[in-house]
């Protein structure tokens, strides 16, 4: 009863609208109880011909079948309940309407070229963003177990022709010691006078904490949404902001202040719900001196000399004086968040750390200089050492490992993938309208056989 109610349905919505021009929209697709119009089809291709994606084939063609693979996995994710961040969702949403203005020009050049208001746009960018991420959840799961033995990752590198082998750019380890310059205590002072300020002005009713948090924030991307952070796990909030925002409880006070490694915040509570919480905050960070900076250099021009002295190793430097927590317990190796280990391409790096270790030599510390920490944004003072380079080469299981394991999981994931869509295809109602049944489908079994 609901493949015929589908069908007649989808002969009965096939054309929706009419204009002098013709029809402007129909269905084209039904993928279970979701249809594909025309219209979807029309916008993604616009969109990638903007953005200046390659489509390999007719658009047409390749086009609605992506659109109906992402209706398969968004179906499976809601059977299994996976939800996104939707901070996350709007902060990517942020940047690619900012990137259509900066290449259009203006906002309002940008909706003349889609035909929308901005607001119908980010409505429906966010409708598309949140799919994505949902999509590659989706996948991420059901490919979590793929793990791959030392043996048959070594069957899979003897399987290789030697030109399939992949070139290795490239790469260094580096290890970093870096410090914040100091604080004078009067700057300090100041923050926290006017941290006091803003609360008394919110307490007083004289003013909002959304629209302070628009004007003074240093968080620039909860600033937009006037200091908001969005539904987030203790877990997802550094310790110190944590301990603060999980007890608070009168949506109408706001918190004392509070230092983290990102500067001084007060806090707001919005809404709890379980051991999820939704706040608001606004960040204020210490100025540093020219003068503070030039003393914090000059400390960390007499700690490497006392390195390259044998006075004390790179490793026992860091253990004492580096304030980075992410490598100051690790002998100052840096990590590669892309893949996971400590072997950067040059420019996987910050761009100041790249600049300082191009000519150097393995074993070699560097002059200090001033970078900027981008997960806290703001400035420090830091030296490196080039632990190891490694010149461009083909992989080889010596010295690659971890490459040619990721080569093959990637290699089983997508293979995964694919047989996950074709069984998916075989369990799952599709009408396509003849017009656009004459594809050649990278996966073939959309027309089912009556």
């Amino acid at each position: 009863m609901k493949k015929i109610s589908i069908f007649l349905t989808f002969f009965l919505c096939t054309t929706l609208l009419h204009a002098q021009s013709g029809i402007i929209d129909e269905v084209i697709w039904v993928v279970g109880d979701e249809a594909i119009l025309r219209s979807e089809v029309e916008e993604e291709r616009l969109r990638a011909l903007y953005e200046g994606q390659q489509i390999a084939g007719d658009p047409y063609c390749v086009i609605p079948e992506q659109i109906a693979i992402q209706k398969l996995f968004l179906h499976q994710a809601e059977l299994d309940s996976i939800e996104v961040n939707e901070s996350t969702v709007s902060h990517q949403v942020d940047m690619r309407i900012n990137y259509y203005i900066s290449q259009i020009g203006s906002k309002e050049k940008m909706e003349e070229y889609f035909r929308k208001t901005s607001s119908e746009i980010r409505e429906e960018m966010m409708v598309t963003v949140r799919n994505q991420l949902i999509i590659q959840q989706m996948q991420s799961k059901l490919t979590e177990n793929i793990k791959p033995t030392p043996a048959e990752i070594r069957r899979f590198y003897s399987s290789l022709p030697q030109d399939s082998v992949p070139m290795v750019p490239a790469q260094v380890e580096v290890q970093i010691l870096n410090f914040e310059p100091a604080v004078p205590q009067e700057e300090t002072e100041r923050i926290k006078t006017r941290l006091r300020e803003f609360t008394e002005r919110v307490t007083s009713g004289s003013a909002d904490f959304g629209m302070l948090a628009r004007l003074y924030s240093e968080d620039t991307e909860s600033a937009k949404r006037g200091g908001e952070l969005g539904f987030v796990g203790r877990g997802q909030l550094v310790t110190e902001f944590a301990d603060v925002a999980f007890n608070l409880n009168d949506p109408k006070k706001v918190s004392r202040i509070v230092q983290t490694e990102y500067g001084y915040h007060i806090i707001q509570l919005i809404e709890k719900k379980g051991e999820r919480i939704n706040c608001r905050h606004i960040l204020l960070r210490p100025r540093i001196s020219a003068d503070d900076k030039v003393k914090a250099l000059a400390r960390l021009d007499s700690i490497a000399s006392d390195i390259r002295n044998d006075k004390v190793t790179f490793e026992q430097a860091v253990l004492h004086f580096s304030e980075d927590k992410n490598t100051s317990m690790n002998a100052g190796l840096m990590m590669n968040p892309n893949t996971g280990s400590g072997k950067f391409e040059f420019q996987d790096l910050p761009p100041e750390i790249a600049k300082q270790i191009y000519t150097m030599q393995e074993g070699e510390i560097s002059a200090p200089f001033v970078m900027m920490d981008q997960a806290k944004n703001k400035e420090v003072c830091a030296i490196v050492k080039l632990r190891k380079k490694t010149d461009i080469h083909r992989a080889n299981l010596t010295d690659d490992f971890q490459t040619i394991k990721d080569l093959l999981v990637q290699k089983m994931s997508a293979d995964y993938i694919h047989d996950w869509i074709l069984k998916k295809q075989q369990s799952t109602y599709v009408k396509i309208d003849p017009e656009w049944a004459g594809c050649d489908f990278e996966y073939p079994n959309w027309i089912h056989k009556e």
